[in-house]
């Protein structure tokens, strides 16, 4: 019996030892919101090469998001927030606007990404 004991202490010490190996960084996440008639941030700034997960919610009517120089194109509905990961590969500013017409101020809803060295 004191064995076991033993040997239970001797494993639980030898792992309280061990240094903790880094976990992988998740990419960093930024909720952007819709509604009539605006995105909420209206820009965001991301580092070249940096993956960024956006998680976009409609908090009205159907919407959705495209950013043709960075390949994203996502619906929005009301209450299912839809996640899109992007990845740039190259700096400049990419305008993004909503593909679902929402109403008389859907022209005006634009999205910007920075994206910097």
């Amino acid at each position: 019996m004191k064995s076991s004991w033993f040997t239970a202490f001797a494993v639980a010490l030898a792992l309280a030892t061990v240094p903790a190996v880094p976990s992988q960084s998740q990419p960093r996440s930024i909720e952007v919101h819709a509604k009539r008639f605006e995105f909420s941030p209206a820009d965001i700034t991301v580092k070249k090469g940096e993956t960024v997960t956006l998680s976009l919610i409609s908090d009205d009517v159907p919407h959705s998001l495209l950013i043709t120089g960075l390949g994203v194109n996502a619906a929005m509905v009301k209450g299912h927030p839809t996640q899109v990961q992007i990845t740039a590969d190259k700096t400049g500013d990419f305008t993004g606007r909503c593909g679902k017409f929402c109403g008389s101020g859907h022209g005006q809803m634009h999205f910007v990404v920075h994206v910097t060295e």
